[in-house]
């Protein structure tokens, strides 16, 4: 068969036009077509010929009210902002979403046996979840998705042992309790969720010392895993705790030496999904440098980028407690989760230099990376739809 070697503006027209799962797949074709397909030019575009909606999934944490900030041409205009449309209207909360569109939803904010999820995209009925153990008092909860055709997703629910309920039936015993205090051993008990069997089951307990502690960061999907910060006040670093969700293993992952300790307090350490890979942000607040780093596939963390603030005036970075992400290879999106009233979102092109404002409200809680398209799903396996 004879090869083909297409210029870049073809891959382009091309790649701009497919549907949202085939541009996906295409990604693995090339280092070319990867990179392509994460410019901010190239998401915009596609957004627009294929009506894909990508944004961030905001949410309030007075009124459980859901909305998406894009700068991508197919969100629709509203009085509130010609950049914001409305995502969900109703009174569940939703505690995470997968990038695909997947959202999970709940009555409350903490505990609670009530999940459904859905797609929000297709305008159709969710599917409610069988409830987890009643006597675990959920810390966290994330979900991710490790295939598209057919859909098989999984949900990981992580609780503190240390928030039991009393329970004289438990297996966790005193015993086990009091070697767990002298051991310096801390335990979180781990459920899963997946999709295909529709029900949950209790993995072993994920077991850390009580020096680890989870950073207020929401988690990031990539890789086929899960990514949570965490700090360790004994050995004053850094540390990645990922889960597998394939293998269903959890693995520690260290920092860049350079980054593994904290240096001035007003530091800030994020880890976000970049390009399809682990990343990490250093943000100085008082040299206002970004430097970005990504995990490759040996496992090294190779600096990509460093990016300079100081353009920016004081309104932009009001404080040091920015939260990053990466909208596209090229442009960054921060929101100061710091503050309740009059919340702005900024979308920076670091190579273009261009700044785009938006408000996006009050009371932001969290905001959630989504690429979705309108295409129905089905969530439940068919063996078990009744």
């Amino acid at each position: 068969m004879a090869s083909y070697d297409f210029s870049r503006d073809i891959l382009f027209e091309i790649l701009s036009r497919a549907e949202l799962k085939t541009m996906k797949k295409c990604r693995v074709l090339s280092k070319e077509c990867n990179d392509l397909t994460y410019e901010s030019s190239f998401m915009r575009l596609h957004s627009a010929r294929t009506s894909t909606m990508v944004g961030y999934l905001l949410q309030s944490s007075r009124v459980p009210t859901q909305y998406l900030v894009s700068i991508a041409d197919s969100v629709k205009p509203t009085a509130y902002s010609p950049y914001v449309t409305y995502f969900l209207h109703h009174r569940f909360r939703v505690v995470a979403a997968a990038n695909e569109g997947l959202v999970l939803c709940s009555l409350s904010k903490f505990g609670g046996d009530s999940f459904y999820v859905y797609k929000p995209t297709c305008n159709e009925g969710g599917e409610v979840l069988p409830p987890p153990n009643p006597r675990f008092w959920r810390t966290k909860i994330s979900m991710l998705v490790l295939r598209s055709n057919p859909l098989r997703f999984k949900i990981v629910r992580l609780s503190d042992s240390k928030d039991d309920a009393v329970d004289l039936d438990s297996k966790y015993s005193d015993e086990e309790d009091n070697f767990n205090v002298l051991s310096n051993e801390k335990s979180w008990h781990c459920e899963i969720f997946d999709s295909k069997s529709w029900e949950w089951k209790q993995s072993d307990d994920l077991k850390l010392t009580c020096h680890y502690s989870f950073m207020n960061t929401q988690e990031v999907s990539v890789c086929g895993g899960l990514h949570w910060l965490m700090f360790n006040d004994q050995q004053d670093k850094y540390t990645i705790l990922s889960f597998d969700g394939d293998k269903e293993e959890w693995t520690m992952t260290s920092l860049p030496d350079s980054l593994g300790r904290k240096t001035h307090q007003d530091d800030q350490i994020a880890h976000v999904s970049c390009e399809g890979k682990l990343g990490l942000i250093n943000h100085s607040y008082e040299t206002k440098m970004l430097d970005v780093w990504i995990l490759n596939h040996e496992k090294i963390w190779v600096k990509k980028h460093t990016i300079n603030l100081k353009s920016f005036n004081e309104k932009v970075l009001p404080s040091p407690f920015l939260s990053f992400s990466f909208y596209s290879a090229d442009t960054l999106f921060m929101m100061d989760l710091g503050c309740k009233y009059s919340v702005w979102v900024y979308y920076y092109n670091f190579k273009t230099g261009e700044l785009k404002e938006i408000y996006a409200g009050k009371f932001i809680e969290s905001a959630y990376f989504i690429q979705t398209d309108s295409e129905p799903v089905q969530l439940k396996p068919e063996h078990h739809i009744y």
